[in-house]
């Protein structure tokens, strides 16, 4: 069962029936065990009697309280408290918006205790509907459907992007062109000083656009530039434009030229070493915005907006489509820095004559860390994200990581530097009790290095050491991974089984695996 769903009212029109079961109305007493994830949906109901109302909702939090208890630290979302139908009989009583706050205030505070909690804010949905909207009485009194049913759709697309995002799912990249997109005018016609930026409308607006995409890229989304212009025009504004937000530094690639932005795109995105559909494009120009949507149509063109004024709306609907997540890890905050430095390496790679002085120069230090509950979080959300170099693609989430370790799993974590910088935790190996390797999966952005091949040798050299002898693991193909199809053959695994469906290997381990003296590898 994929949820279960705790509610006090009929709720199965928008959640579904595929792998979902509902209590009874109000009903607490089942806790199924095969449920992967639990979701509380209870709302405000409909009394007029405000004291008996209030006192009803002070309820929830004890329920709450006590399923929380007995689902065993599996993950659970709860909706927050939203009064669908708010008639206030007398202007001063204030009970029943007490009780609801009361409520929102307690879920908040536990899922800031509780990594297995999660709250999902049901006001983000419902503030787009009025209050005649939102009810349909006739559902109500046949169903006993508070929310009406002409919003099924949209609030299963909402839903849709709520589970992305608490799965950490979110696009990586925003690449920006510039005149009339990132500031008002153009640049080659308007001059340094003519651009419109900062100041007076449409300036103020610009300048809140870019102050809100700085805020963005603080999260960890990559901001980028392809734009028909003269380069040198484009770095000297950045230096020294006085009302410019974002700057060069801000950005981690960019593409300023007069060739076409299809061909643009593809080169940031092998720059960058990511894959086309974690991008977005934004362009005021529709002739561009329709050349990359026939060319690239795995990259995501939004339609941008036709005044200034309207950017900041439109900002908000970029977020909530395509980047919000529901936390954000140091790696995420540091991951501008990191794919900057990345950008340098590939320079510095072609000074050198072969492949192994380049890496030798590099002063790799990697460290291969258990998994501790510092790193759960990063990890839970590479498994989600990370797809080139996914030798399973099992996407796991916190609370699946909590269970494997409980269950006796080894999980080591890969933490990598090097002169250019500190790239974090980006990669883990997850082994069985049976002794399998699970799933492996190495972050884009320190591949093409050899690394992979370093840390998992180090593994199982650790695990011979600790009296393993044999490591059976398995390759599940994807429309992502495809070229790592032969990385245990490569290590010197032997195939045991090759099917439509996975391939399967072995290795007789004899604590020798080789490793390369330019990696420094220890265990932490």
């Amino acid at each position: 069962m994929k949820y279960f769903v705790f509610r006090n009212q009929t709720i199965e029109p928008f959640l579904g029936d595929n792998e979902i079961g509902y209590s009874g109305y109000g009903d607490i007493s089942t806790i199924p065990k095969d449920a992967e994830r639990f979701i509380w949906f209870y709302q405000v109901p409909f009394n007029m009697n405000s004291q008996v109302l209030a006192m009803e909702i002070s309820t929830f939090v004890d329920k709450l309280r006590l399923v929380i208890s007995r689902i065993e630290e599996r993950e659970m979302w709860i909706f927050s408290l939203v009064n669908l139908f708010h008639c206030q009989l007398v202007g001063n009583d204030t009970q029943i918006d007490e009780a609801v706050q009361m409520f929102n205030d307690e879920v908040l505070q536990l899922t800031k205790t509780h990594d297995h909690l999660k709250m999902i804010d049901f006001l983000e949905f419902t503030s787009s509907y009025s209050s005649h909207e939102l009810v349909n009485w006739k559902y109500y009194y046949i169903s006993q459907m508070q929310l009406n049913a002409k919003l099924i759709r949209d609030f299963s697309t909402w839903f849709a992007r709520k589970e992305e995002e608490l799965a950490f799912k979110r696009k990586k990249c925003l690449v920006l062109d510039l005149d009339n997109t990132l500031w008002g005018g153009i640049l080659g016609e308007d001059g340094d000083m003519g651009i419109q930026i900062g100041g007076d409308y449409p300036g103020n607006a610009f300048h809140d656009w870019q102050q809100a995409l700085l805020e963005l890229s603080k999260t960890g989304v990559l901001l980028t530039v392809c734009s028909k212009n003269d380069e040198q025009d484009v770095l000297r504004v950045w230096e020294n434009h006085p009302f410019m937000v974002l700057r060069r530094n801000h950005f981690c690639a960019w593409r300023i030229n007069w060739q076409d932005k299809a061909t643009n795109i593809k080169e940031l995105a092998n720059e960058l070493n990511i894959s086309l559909d974690s991008m977005v494009y934004l362009d005021d120009s529709p002739s561009e915005r329709l050349l990359v949507k026939k060319m690239l149509p795995m990259v995501c063109v939004p339609d941008f907006p036709d005044k200034p004024y309207e950017l900041m709306p439109f900002f908000r609907q970029l977020v909530n489509r395509y980047f919000r997540v529901y936390s954000v890890t140091n790696e995420d905050v540091q991951k501008v820095r990191q794919y900057k430095t990345n950008a340098i390496r590939t320079i510095e790679r072609s000074q050198y004559p072969d492949m192994d002085s380049y890496l030798q120069s590099l002063e790799m230090e990697i460290s291969v860390l258990p998994i501790d509950n510092y790193h759960i979080s990063r990890i839970a959300q590479l498994t989600q994200k990370t797809n080139q170099f996914n030798l399973t693609t099992h996407r796991l989430t916190e609370q699946d990581i909590r269970k494997q370790i409980a269950n006796g799993w080894i999980i080591y974590c890969l933490h990598v530097r090097d002169k250019f910088g500190d790239d974090g935790i980006t990669g883990a190996i997850f082994i069985t009790p049976t002794n399998h390797i699970d799933n492996l999966l190495l972050s884009c952005r320190v591949l093409g290095k050899g690394i992979e091949y370093a840390f998992v040798s180090f593994v199982l050299n650790l695990l011979y050491n600790n009296g393993v002898k044999t490591i059976t693991a398995c390759y599940v193909p994807s429309a992502k991974n495809t070229q790592i199809a032969h990385f245990y053959d490569h290590l010197g695994f032997t195939l045991t089984e090759d099917n439509t469906i996975e391939k399967k290997y072995k290795i007789i381990l004899s604590g020798d695996l080789p490793i390369k003296e330019y990696y420094h590898i220890n265990l932490k």
